[in-house]
């Protein structure tokens, strides 16, 4: 029997788990459109979420997670339109708050292309799922759309539009340098201060401070063929961190002589 619950703008379908008699909810997604923080204190000790190992296919050579918030095990529906997508299984799966209740997880998808990605979060007592997805008509959205991306111990990017801190669970949406498609360049370095990260594309570093989302595009006289290693050391040997009279770090060429043009800012 099927019992439909709506709250906070997700659809749960409630299904009993045959032969271990677990419970099985389906949540859609919501889609997140400004920065916000998910960072719930659970009020007993079983108001968090549990991660756990998977049965996966046999065919499957990686580990598989499922995510449980009491006695039930939480499914994504992917396709809002289509109950039959609904997965609960998860390729990677991270908390990023230290009460444990958020997680950013990625299916677990054998398409060929990226799987998509969402936050598994708790809100008033109530599992709640968010879409960390972005529309991109990018030319090289293949190539710049790698999942997720972790970020030292600070946090990680998320297809080069989201940024998740470690920790107290804060997502901000990474400013684009094109509206319409997401960076189309690696993710490379973050500022000393850890709030400004630098993406080298193809002719220039561009660079945004998330926090307050302002950017700065660094031109490139030489363009790298380096990879791995040598092109972070070729960045280390070539540039340095220089701070605006904001106080906001970014990555400009090691020449002290260079004069910076306050128009190249932009907010």
């Amino acid at each position: 029997m099927k019992s439909i619950f709506y709250a906070l703008l997700a659809s749960v379908v409630f299904t009993a788990c045959q032969g271990n008699k677990e419970n099985a909810a389906t949540y859609t997604p919501r889609v997140l459109t400004a920065t916000e923080k998910f960072n719930y204190n659970p009020e007993t000790r079983g108001d968090t979420l549990a991660l756990i190992n998977a049965v996966g296919d046999k065919k499957e050579a990686t580990e598989l997670f499922n995510v449980k918030y009491m006695d039930t095990v939480i499914q994504i529906q992917t396709n809002p339109d289509d109950k039959a997508s609904a997965n609960g299984k998860f390729s990677s799966a991270e908390y990023v708050n230290t009460q444990k209740t958020t997680l950013l997880v990625q299916i677990a998808d054998n398409s060929g292309l990226q799987a998509p990605v969402y936050l598994i979060t708790i809100n008033d007592k109530k599992p709640e799922v968010i879409s960390l997805y972005r529309a991109s008509k990018g030319a090289e959205d293949k190539k710049y759309t790698k999942g997720i991306t972790k970020v030292g111990r600070d946090g990680y990017v998320v297809n080069n539009d989201f940024f998740v801190t470690n920790v107290n669970a804060k997502v901000f949406l990474i400013k684009r340098q094109n509206e319409d498609e997401r960076i189309q360049g690696d993710f490379m370095v973050k500022s000393p201060d850890k709030q400004t990260l630098a993406f080298l594309c193809a002719k220039s570093f561009f660079q945004v401070h998330y926090p307050t989302g302002k950017t700065y595009n660094q031109p490139l006289k030489t363009i790298p063929t380096a990879t791995g290693n040598e092109l972070f050391a070729w960045v280390t040997q070539n540039f340095k961190w220089d701070r605006t009279k904001d106080g906001i770090s970014f990555l400009i060429p090691n020449d002290n002589d260079r004069i910076v043009d306050l128009k190249e800012f932009k907010k």
